[in-house]
């Protein structure tokens, strides 16, 4: 089993952890790790569920932060060892989201005393389908660890409180004609033709912009795929336009559906996924002393992320690490060395202050 030195500063940290290399459904050989260094800090109390790991502090304080980080990573790019160039370590998972977990390892290992009790979360399977995420079994499971007054997931945010979360819809449009010899094509009608009206109205769509606790969320309805054609020598009887609308937290997932079937109406549109967005919460005040030790003035989050989970389970919940979610799931992802000391920085000053 690896060895992982909490003593290390954070950067150091963030090089240790991406060594040990936890592609989806890898995490073992790192969840061993990070239970084991855990279940020597008398101040914690430790549980594991599969190749997540939760350690929380029992203080009798007024108040519970969660503070949880991803330890998997997307298939490596020929990126790993990690390389430190100056103020940067390149590698696979130091952005996304290594960097934040190390920095949630030192926070556990370096404050015995916090002024508010913690609950620290390093799961599994966190890019891969929802079904086998650790933060969602673990809240089918066992949702009293996950209790708490607000919560910190360390995805990627430039060291920025990013609120909320935006929903995600997925939904094939699926299109229908006849088939026949291309040879002999008016006796056909061409389902791929039919695409060419929905991807009118979605290239014209005016997608909305909705503002929510002073955050500014851009939705997003546009066409990801297309499917269709049966040979060569065949007009097409069937045609999939697959759809994804990227919509602010203010709409339930049958809100999104219903502005999707809106837009295409006429159409036949079968919803194939989705997931929820998380309001920003940034008026609890937990969140909005949090936010002011950062210092920096909060953006909404682009894209789905696990606060959704917390929001579920009625914890607010912000996105805050040190990496770039430009450079997540790039063969040239870096974090850059400052912004790993900043977030360290910021949230040792906050549970201490």
């Amino acid at each position: 089993m690896p060895f992982l030195d909490l003593s290390l500063d954070a950067p150091a940290l963030t090089v240790a952890l991406c060594d040990i290399e936890s592609v989806s459904g890898n995490e073992k050989a790192l969840a061993d790790a990070i239970e084991s260094v855990l279940r020597d800090l008398p101040q914690l109390q430790v549980d594991r569920d599969g190749d997540t790991v939760v350690a929380r502090t029992e203080l009798g304080r007024g108040e519970r932060v969660v503070i949880a980080g991803h330890i998997d990573t997307v298939p490596l790019g020929g990126n790993l060892p990690c390389r430190v160039d100056g103020g940067r370590i390149h590698g696979c998972g130091t952005t996304d989201m290594k960097s934040g977990v190390a920095v949630a390892l030192r926070l556990a290992a370096g404050l015995p005393d916090p002024n508010r009790d913690v609950t620290y979360v390093f799961y599994d399977n966190e890019e891969v389908e929802a079904d086998k995420n650790g933060l969602g079994r673990v809240a089918r499971n066992s949702p009293d660890w996950l209790t708490g007054d607000f919560a910190i997931l360390m995805e990627p945010s430039n060291a920025t409180v990013e609120g909320g979360c935006q929903g995600t819809l997925r939904a094939d449009v699926v299109l229908r004609g006849h088939r026949a010899h291309s040879a002999r094509s008016w006796m056909g009608t061409n389902a791929v033709h039919a695409a060419g009206e929905v991807l009118t109205r979605l290239a014209a769509y005016d997608a909305a912009e909705v503002v929510i606790d002073g955050l500014r969320y851009r939705e997003g309805l546009n066409a990801v795929g297309i499917s269709g054609g049966v040979a060569g020598n065949v007009i097409p009887d069937e045609c999939r336009v697959a759809v994804n609308y990227r919509f602010a937290p203010d709409k339930s997932e049958q809100q999104a559906a219903d502005v999707v079937r809106e837009v295409l109406t006429g159409f036949d549109v079968e919803v194939t996924d989705g997931a929820p967005g998380a309001l920003p919460g940034l008026s609890h005040p937990a969140a909005a002393a949090f936010v002011a030790m950062v210092g920096r003035e909060p953006a909404p989050k682009y894209g789905w992320t696990d606060v959704s989970r917390f929001s579920a389970l009625g914890v607010p919940a912000v996105n805050y690490g040190p990496g770039d979610p430009n450079v997540a799931h790039q063969r040239e992802e870096y974090v850059d060395i400052p912004l790993i000391l900043e977030c360290e920085d910021r949230l040792r000053a906050w549970l201490t202050a």
